[in-house]
């Protein structure tokens, strides 16, 4: 496979290149270079969308109609490796990628128009409440429950792992509307003000010193009935085509490529005896591996984008991007705190920018060892690798 640009992708790139050098600001460019901590604040994320909103880039992966470009799945790769390579911020991507997809697929008009302007803005940002204390992998166990009564439903449970429910604005949600039904048949997708009365939001504290996952109480929340996307009943397809609708971004290949360049640097700056600590065998051995990983991850997207599956259908085909994806952020993050040795123990509060920066504590130690930490979930998160490997072996065997 090539994975060199066509002449018209080279124009385009250099174009988005340009225009994106011009528009990021200096601080935010900083501050993800730093990249002190693996998720972003809303507030520089929210900046960021409006300037890219004003260029009409926000939400290149829509329709048009709804504020998307015309851009060629090629194009969209390249406008995302651009924004990484330059160091902005990553996109509200729980708005732009899972709901919003959803609302303009099987919403209504009112839907549409209420909620797809503002999250294409950055004005509304939104939190997915899937999982449940009981039901993470095993998610058809939910036990938020639904109950209609008038032009209301009445919502009663508990999420967790909510990441960033904290700074959201509103969240989707699904729900048990009926209960006398098969699992599956009985869950819905309902959108949810998380300023309603009956919401309680807790930050549950992490091993890096975040606390961007959170926990969401729902004690009898009237939620209007016009906030039911889709049918009643349908939730459970309409989460599994979150997952088919941008089955590429599970391989998290562009937040990989951006840490894998960090550990070379670490490679070439990072010394001991005298000696970059690249050179050193052991490391050298780990990071030409990973390298080529990457780039195999790499022509598995660039196959997906071109609709070259090999006759998987996408879920199984985003099932083997998130295995491999966040296995390779694991790696990549290790190697980074193996390099670093005892200078990655050092602690340095989330997020924060207020480190010294000399010979003994250079810019590229603080946050190392918080976002090592961070990615130990990635094997977890959107579906254990477990899960994963059970639907591949659904496809495998005909199970």
């Amino acid at each position: 496979m090539n994975l060199a640009d066509a002449p018209e992708d080279e124009a385009f790139r250099s174009m988005v290149r340009a225009k994106l050098d011009e528009v990021l600001p200096h601080d935010l460019r900083e501050r993800w270079r730093l990249m002190t901590t693996y998720t972003p604040p809303a507030i520089e994320q929210r900046r960021w969308i409006k300037i890219l909103s004003e260029l009409g880039w926000s939400v290149p992966w829509w329709p048009v109609e709804y504020g998307g470009t015309d851009w060629t799945s090629r194009q969209k790769f390249i406008f995302e490796e651009e924004i990484h390579r330059l160091n902005g911020p990553e996109f509200l991507w729980q708005g732009s990628h899972l709901v919003a997809p959803i609302i303009y697929t099987f919403g209504t008009e009112e839907q549409k128009a209420r909620f797809l302007p503002v999250t294409r803005t950055g004005e509304l940002m939104w939190c997915q409440g899937f999982s449940e204390p009981n039901a993470g992998s095993d998610l058809v166990s939910m036990r938020t429950t639904a109950r209609r009564k008038g032009n209301h439903y009445i919502v009663s449970g508990q999420k967790i792992w909510t990441s960033g429910a904290f700074e959201a604005d509103w969240g989707f949600f699904l729900v048990k509307t009926d209960l006398s039904v098969k699992p599956q048949e009985g869950v819905s997708f309902l959108l949810i003000d998380l300023k309603s009365p009956g919401v309680t939001i807790r930050q549950i504290p992490e091993l890096d010193g975040e606390g961007h996952l959170c926990e969401v109480f729902l004690d009898n929340v009237e939620v209007p009935a016009e906030n039911l996307v889709g049918e009643e009943g349908k939730g459970w397809s309409y989460a599994k085509f979150l997952l088919d609708h941008e089955r590429t971004t599970a391989a998290f290949i562009f937040r990989i490529r951006r840490e894998l360049e960090r550990t070379k640097s670490i490679g070439r700056t990072h010394k001991r005896n005298n000696a970059p600590v690249g050179g050193f065998p052991q490391f050298a051995t780990r990071l030409a591996r990973l390298e080529a990983d990457v780039i195999a991850l790499e022509w598995s997207v660039f196959r997906i984008l071109g609709e070259d599956r090999s006759g998987f259908p996408p879920n199984q085909a985003a099932s083997v991007l998130k295995i491999r994806g966040g296995e390779l952020q694991q790696a990549v993050t290790e190697l980074q705190v193996d390099m670093i040795a005892e200078r990655a123990i050092r602690y340095y509060q989330a997020g924060s920018q207020d480190h010294p920066a000399n010979a003994e504590w250079p810019e590229y130690v603080p946050g190392r060892s918080g976002v090592m930490m961070i990615t130990r979930a990635a094997t977890i998160y959107g579906g254990t690798n477990e899960i994963q490997k059970n639907i591949l072996a659904r496809l495998a065997f005909g199970l």
